[in-house]
Parts: C-alpha cells; structure tokens; sequence
C-alpha cells in the first residue's frame, strides 16, 4: 500500500505536524508515503514525490505547511482536470489519498474518492468553518496569536486613553472574532452571523468613557458589516468620548510555530485518516467531537459551514457588560 498526502487551501499551523503524523502512522503499518508538493495545483503537474522519516524530523513545529499549498482552476472547473488528477496518482501507485485543509480543499478530495482514488480528509483551517468537526487544525495557534495581540494593544490602548479596533481573520465565520474577544477581554465582538448596530455600540463605548474606563476594545471579524475599517472610521467621525485606532492581524494568525494542543490535534487527526484508510474507509473526513475522533462522510462537509454558537456570541457580550 502507497499513500499520498496533500495540503491545500490556506495555511494553517500544524498543517506540517498532519502531513508528519499520516506518513509515520503509513510507516507504521509497512506501507509506502508520498507527498504532493503546492496542493491540487502540484497534483496536476505531477509533484508528487516519496518522503522518508528523515524529511519528517522538523516537521511538528514547522508552521505552515512544509509541502506548500495552491489551488487549481483546472482541478476545480473541468472533469478533465479531475481524471487528470487521478491518472497522475494512479500512475504513481497511490492506493490511498490523505487532503489536509479546508472545505473546498476537502470537497477536491470528494471528487476524487467519487472517482475512485480512496480518499480521508483531514480538517486544517483556522477560520474554524467545517461542520462535523469541533475544532481544526490551526485554530488555537491563531486563536493564541489574537490574543497575545489584543493583551498588548489594550495596554496601549489604556495608557492613551483610546478606543482599539481589532481586525482579525475568520473569512465568512465569526469564530476567532468572539472567542478572541472572551480570552482577551474584549469589550464587544462583531462578527458576519449577527448584526450589529454601530450606534448602539458608539452609545456603549461613551457610556463606558463617561464612567472612566481608560480604553475600549473592539473585535471585528473579516467578513463583518461594518468592517473593521469601518466601524473605527465611524467612531473617529462621530466624535466619541475616544479617539479610535486600527489594528488589522491579517496572515500573522496564519503563520507561526503551532501550539502544543495543534501539533497534538494534527497527529491525532493524521494519524486516524491513516487508520481510516486501512479500515477501507473512503470519502469521509475524521472530525473532532469531545475526546473521540468519528469518520463524516464528506458529501456532508462539502459546500457546508460551521455555524456559530449563538452562546458564545451572548457570553461576549455579558462578559463585556459595563458595571452598574
């Protein structure tokens, strides 16, 4: 048995420790493992190459992923691309496939697996979007990146007696915005799944001046109305109580060395989606739920997002709620 292992879609740390943790547990049990280099659009060029226990040694604390990512037009758009994809991997032998990253990046690996090419995919995202699964790889690395941040802008923050907007990644979920602003103290999250009322939030914001707080610190999710830029320009314009400064995260959440919970999250989820194959399972994703790892078919994940608990959202706010 010959399996391959591919990253795809954006970066998320621990993508590296996954690709580690699937070509041991392919070790493990006497098999071959191969890794695609630059995702579906290596695959395509026929970047596919062995890897021994060697390669491996860094991998764990790399960030990023060691094999590259990229997304293909061809691979997504066109049937051919997709038997093109599978000729390649057929002609080098692969009996087994492992796709690390997110939904569209899972939903390549459905394509596959409907084509016949045994296919596990493994979640990687730090936006945290994929249903079925409670957590991905990538999410607390970036989560802890938010934080660390918004502990040292709310320390700037007091000392200039300023309102901080905090823009942080999330894409279309709300995820890293709200949980960032409990672990951080913020004082209010926005965030795509509910709406938010820049006025009401502006009334919040003088009361909390008037009543001497030093500082005000906002969370604000990629895809949110209003956008980060947005709400600190209408702070700024209608003259509040603070003057309001931006601070965008941006790819800093995306990189960096993964937390002790990703490397162990990655090598868990790795090594399962080789237990998956082995167990002739195909076209499923192994997702987190408690301490228990379960197979979900991917029909289930494609085209899907992981909606926000609308409890958290109020457990930010009553968090953040001015003392009477």
């Amino acid at each position: 048995m010959k399996i391959a292992v591919l990253t795809s879609g954006g970066v998320a740390p621990g993508m590296s420790a996954a690709v580690r943790a699937a070509a041991q547990a392919a070790f493990a049990r006497g098999w071959e493992a191969a890794v695609v280099e630059e995702g579906y659009y290596g695959l395509l060029n026929g970047s596919i190459r062995p890897v021994d226990r060697r390669e491996l040694w860094g991998f764990v604390q790399q960030g990023g992923t060691a094999l590259g990512t990229g997304r293909s037009s061809e691979f997504e758009e066109g049937e051919e691309g997709k038997e093109k994809a599978l000729s390649i991997l057929r002609e080098e032998g692969v009996g087994g496939l492992v796709v690390i990253g997110g939904g569209g990046s899972l939903s390549g690996g459905l394509e596959l697996h409907k084509r016949g090419m045994p296919t596990v995919g493994v979640p990687a995202t730090i936006d945290n979007d994929i249903p079925q699964t409670e957590l991905s790889i990538g999410v607390d690395t970036a989560l802890n990146t938010a934080v660390a941040v918004i502990d040292r802008i709310k320390d700037t923050a007091t000392a200039h007696r300023r309102a901080m907007v905090v823009g942080v990644l999330g894409r279309d979920s709300g995820y890293l915005a709200v949980m960032s602003a409990i672990a951080g103290g913020a004082d209010a999250a926005i965030v795509p799944e509910f709406e938010t009322d820049p006025e009401r939030l502006l009334d919040l914001l003088n009361e909390s001046h008037e009543k001497g707080k030093p500082r005000f610190t906002v969370v604000v999710a990629e895809g949110a109305s209003p956008t980060a830029q947005e709400f600190c320009d209408f702070v700024n314009d209608a003259g509040s109580g603070y003057q309001a400064d931006l601070t965008t995260l941006g790819h800093i959440q995306s990189g960096g060395t993964p937390t002790a919970f990703d490397r162990i999250l990655a090598a868990r989820l790795g090594a399962a989606a080789v237990d998956a194959l082995a167990d002739d399972a195909s076209g499923v994703m192994v997702g987190l739920s408690g301490d228990e790892f379960r197979h979900v078919p991917l029909e289930k994940i494609a085209g899907e997002k992981r909606r926000l608990d609308p409890d958290l959202y109020s457990l930010a706010g009553v968090l953040s709620a001015l003392p009477e």
